[in-house]
């Protein structure tokens, strides 16, 4: 789905470095920023986070977009107590191994 999206082998080794990354525009940083914000536990959203990523997305939009991030999040939480591993869908391709944010270290000590 995401090569089909013009997504980029360099988009994706680059994703959990996306604030420094030139790869990522400032629409999608700050798209990425919600969904950081939103994967928490608690899913706190600051209001700087909401209101950058409101600037750039109209109503309907920011439904959609946090509809699409909402579920992934409950994907991801469902399919962890089965430990669901990947169909195997992309063999050889750049997958990026979770990092931990600047942000998440400044929040957790790190």
């Amino acid at each position: 789905m995401g090569r089909r999206s013009s997504l980029t082998e360099r988009d994706l080794a680059e994703l959990a470095t996306f604030e420094t990354s030139t790869a990522f525009s400032a629409v999608e940083k700050a798209a990425l920023r919600y969904a950081e914000a939103m994967a928490r536990t608690p899913a706190d959203v600051p209001p700087e986070v909401y209101d950058d990523v409101a600037r750039h997305f109209s109503a309907k939009q920011m439904v959609e977009l946090t509809s699409a991030i909402a579920w992934e999040n409950y994907r991801s939480r469902f399919n962890r107590p089965f430990d669901v591993q990947s169909g195997g869908y992309s063999e050889g391709a750049v997958c990026a191994v979770p990092g931990v944010s600047p942000r998440a270290e400044r929040s957790v000590g790190v």
